[in-house]
């Protein structure tokens, strides 16, 4: 009986886990326009640190442990905007033209097979 309680209890953690971290996303708009993705990540790279310090001292405090300095973040100088979701945008962009250009590829396959056939 036991075993199956810590399972569940086990599995109820997960989901809520999971579940948060999906409200999460959703309430903070990640999955929507790269304007507010990318004002959430400078908001995260603002808060995060500093957090965790606090954290690592309230932990100190409280164990009585000594927590090493931890090296600075390194800065990256990656572009977001300019690769934020290009490769669905190829793709979709791809998808509308595909009818057009299916459409002038038979033609001109039609036009090639009268001309080969006279």
């Amino acid at each position: 009986m036991v075993p199956r309680v810590l399972s569940l209890m086990r599995f109820l953690i997960k989901g809520s886990v999971a579940g948060g971290s999906v409200y999460l996303v959703y309430d903070q708009e990640l999955l929507g326009p790269s304007e507010k993705s990318q004002a959430a990540l400078r908001k995260a790279e603002e808060v995060v640190p500093p957090a965790m310090y606090q954290f690592s001292q309230y932990v100190c405090e409280q164990t009585g442990l000594q927590m090493p300095q931890l090296p600075p973040m390194p800065k990256f100088n990656l572009p977001i905007r300019d690769s934020w979701n290009s490769g669905i945008i190829t793709v979709m962009a791809a998808l509308s033209a595909a009818p057009s250009k299916a459409c002038e590829y038979s033609r001109e396959g039609w036009k090639y097979l009268k001309e080969r056939t006279k």
